[in-house]
Formats: structure tokens, sequence, C-alpha cells
């Protein structure tokens, strides 16, 4: 059993705070989850055996069943040569595997001990082949409130050479700050319907690779190992060079208790425009309250909405749009008629059910 842990910046997970080594000393951690804590404290990443008994008939039976998604002839002829990767999300919602996977217990008490919170799945991605994605932040799509209680586990259902597109990741890079809109000068304010992409953030990240002259690392894994990267930390694919090779893979993305889930590329943070998510622990199938400092949000929101009311301004309507957000969509509400009723929505493509808690609830619009 843990002993507790004094740490005066509880907002901030000890393996990313300049705490940590005091916090190290203090606790009685088994030596893997130590070891784990160190690299990821110094690194942004660490390198362990995945601890399933099962983990060998659990890889097989994955492989076995979602090899039939992909086509690829078609990716080996085309889709290889553009640099473009294959995946299946979420496949936990139907598969037993997966999702044993995603919640295996000593994980997620590995994680809980070093994040000092409760770690919970919230998104599983399987791979055939390898991404031959840009290195990125997983900080611009998942992030939290207070910031980095994310992570990421990707482990290797089968051996990884280096031409299969291995995962690449710069050591020290989670110590970076987190790039968020206002400082590449974009905001999500001015790009109306249209979704931004990760490249947006491209020129930023290279130049600080290039001003910090980072070198990458390579993961050529063997089956059964997994590496568990820190929020921030730049990862990607690399080039997977020989097309006739698999590189079958599970990427489990995990959040901490009581914070609030948002996704800042699709948030404008100074101004307090927030994307916030709905989420749902796949460990129990419940969706999941978003909470600030030990309350939930839309109480907190409700009560800064309050406190604003006498003079309504821009503030006031950012959090009224995250107030919005949380409120539950109207029981009668029939995301066909509202596309009928409202033909700008339908002719600019927007999902129905997000343009009305965006926009609809607050312009007023019907929906029935």
């Amino acid at each position: 059993m843990n002993v507790a842990v004094h740490n005066p910046l509880p907002g901030v997970p000890p393996i990313e705070s300049p705490l940590f080594p005091e916090v190290l000393a203090q606790s009685d951690w088994d030596v893997e989850t130590s070891r784990i804590g160190r690299e990821l404290f110094e690194k942004g990443y660490a390198v362990f055996d995945f601890p399933d008994p099962q983990f060998e008939q659990r890889a097989m039976a994955i492989k076995q069943r979602f090899a039939s998604n992909f086509d690829m002839p078609q990716w080996r002829e085309g889709g290889w040569k553009r640099g473009e990767g294959l995946r299946v999300q979420d496949a936990w919602r139907d598969d037993d595997n997966v999702r044993a996977l995603a919640c295996n217990e000593r994980v997620i008490q590995i994680l809980s001990t070093l994040y000092g919170r409760r770690a919970w799945p919230f998104q599983t991605l399987n791979f055939p082949v390898g991404t031959q994605q840009h290195y990125h932040s997983d900080s611009i799509h998942f992030s939290s409130v207070p910031e980095r209680f994310m992570c990421g586990v990707w482990v290797a259902l089968e051996d990884v050479p280096a031409d299969a597109g291995p995962l690449v990741y710069y050591p020290g890079s989670h110590k970076w700050p987190i790039i968020y809109n206002e400082m590449i000068g974009y905001s999500v304010g001015d790009a109306g319907e249209n979704k931004p992409t990760q490249e947006i953030y491209h020129d930023a990240w290279e130049g600080m690779v290039r001003a910090t002259k980072s070198t990458p690392d390579y993961f050529l894994a063997r089956k059964g190992q997994a590496l568990i990267w820190s929020a921030n930390l730049l990862h990607g694919g690399a080039k997977h060079e020989n097309p006739h090779r698999t590189r079958w893979s599970q990427v489990t993305h995990y959040f901490f208790d009581d914070c609030t889930y948002i996704t800042p590329m699709m948030s404008d943070m100074s101004l307090g425009r927030l994307m916030v998510r709905q989420l749902v622990d796949i460990s129990t199938g419940k969706a999941v309250e978003n909470r600030y400092a030990g309350r939930p949000l839309a109480a907190r929101m409700a009560e800064t909405r309050s406190a604003l009311a006498p003079a309504p301004n821009a503030a006031q309507k950012a959090v009224q749009a995250v107030v919005d957000q949380l409120t539950p969509l109207p029981a009668d509400f029939d995301p066909a008629r509202y596309l009928a009723l409202h033909p700008d929505v339908k002719a600019a493509g927007a999902d129905p059910t997000t343009h009305y808690r965006d926009y609809g609830r607050r312009e007023g619009r019907q929906y029935k």
C-alpha cells in the first residue's frame, strides 16, 4: 500500500513537477513504479513489459479480428507512398481483448500512483502498420485543466524492426511549453466552420527541435514491450520503409480524475473559449464528469456566469459557451428535423448536434 505523499503542488502531476525528487524520496513505491517514474520525469517516456499473462493470445486475437478491416493491397500500392497510416479507433467498444489491454489493472495502478490521481482510459487506437505521422504533442488534441494530466501507452503486438515505421520521440521535449493557439497567432474564433489540423503547429515544433538541437530516439520494440509517454512529449511515426511488413500495435490514451477535459486545438484558451470533451471511462463504461478544483465544472461556470451577470461581456459569453456544452441536449432533439429547419447548417455540412450545442442553443434556433 503506498503511503500518502505530501505534494504542495497537487495541480501538477508529480512526474511533471520540479518537486518529483522530493515526492519520490517520501514514497514507498515498488522498484518498477519508481523506475518508470524517474524515466518519465527525466525523458518524458518509459519502456516496460506489458503486464498481462494472456498477452500472446490477446495480440493474436486482435490481429486476426481486425486484419480484414484494412485494404492492405491498396495501402501498399498507394497509401504507403503517400505517407498514410491505417487505424481502427475505439475498438474497445466491441472487442474484449482491446478493452482488456486498455483496462489493465497494473498499468492503471502505476499511472495513478505516478500522477497522484486515478487514471482512466478514454480512447484506443489499433494499427496494422506505422502511422508515418509527423512528430507532435498530444497536448493539442487531449489536454486537461489543470494541464498535463494525460498520457498515452503504446504496446507492440508484434516485433517492430527499423523498416516497419517504429515510434519516434524527442527525449526531454515533454518539459517544453505546451503550444496553444495564441502562441502561433491562430484563433478558432476566426476559423468559422473550418476545423484546423495539427499542421498549424508543425512550424513551431520544428523550430523548437532546431533551436534545442534535439535528436530523436526510435522504439524498436519487441512484442509485448510498451511505452508510456507524457502529454507534451513530441512523438510520431517514422517512415514505414518496407510496405510488406506490418506493425501491429495498440495505443490507449488516459486521463486522470478531477479535471476538465479539453481540446486545445479547438479552443481559444486565453479567451476562455474551451472545447470541453464529453468522455466515457472505458474501465467502467460510464460518462465522466468534468470537474474543476474538486467540484463539477458546470457548477463552477454557473457561479462565474452569475458573478458576471451585471456586465455582459466577452468573458461571460465564453463562460456561457462552456455551460452550453455541458448542458444535456433537449430530450426531444431531432437531428434530422434540425437540419430541415436550418438549411444553412445542412449546406455547411455541420453536425446538427454539435451545431446546436455550440451555436443553436444560444441563437435560440428551433429544433422541433
